[in-house]
């Protein structure tokens, strides 16, 4: 298994990643599908060729890309000191082997190198167990839930964010 940072090359394999994600896992992405399905691969490819402050890593498995996380610095001047992990998504077949945790870890690497990067957050649906449970264990903590964050037809979804002080 190979974790790297994403480039150009890789724009329509992460499309492809990215829209699975949002059908099969609609609760645990603020984006849906419908708002995305028209994107296209220039999108990506223009994102990972100058990568100011968004640092995307895949995780390839003879080539494949089977998951993908984002690192998004902040830019305002009083918050640049924070980064947010964002669109995280493993393929179900490939969940339960460690690999979320190896993404996650190969993008703190990341943030320790950035100048200035001193806190870490993310949101995670309530629900989501194996995803509150790899986050913990990398050091993240909860400091708050947030109430019907997410409705998706008639359903709400609540969230709990969370940091890692590095």
């Amino acid at each position: 298994m190979e974790i790297r940072q994403l480039n150009r090359t890789d724009a329509e394999d992460y499309l492809s990643i990215r829209l699975e994600a949002l059908q099969s896992s609609p609760y645990a992405f603020a984006s849906s599908y419908e708002e995305e399905k028209n994107q296209t691969a220039e999108k990506y490819k223009n994102r990972f060729t100058t990568p100011a402050n968004t640092f995307t890593f895949g995780a390839f498995e003879e080539s494949q890309l089977v998951g993908v996380v984002t690192l998004i610095t902040e830019q305002l001047i009083k918050l640049n000191h924070r980064a947010n992990i964002v669109a995280m998504y493993i393929k179900p077949e490939k969940r339960g082997i460690g690999l979320g945790k190896d993404l996650i870890l190969k993008v703190l690497e990341k943030a320790y190198r950035l100048e200035g990067i001193e806190q870490i957050y993310l949101s995670v649906v309530t629900t989501n167990i194996p995803a509150k449970k790899l986050y913990a264990s990398c050091g993240f903590e909860i400091i708050g839930k947030e109430k019907r964050a997410l409705k998706i037809d008639n359903t709400y979804y609540d969230e709990e964010h969370m940091v890692l002080f590095l």
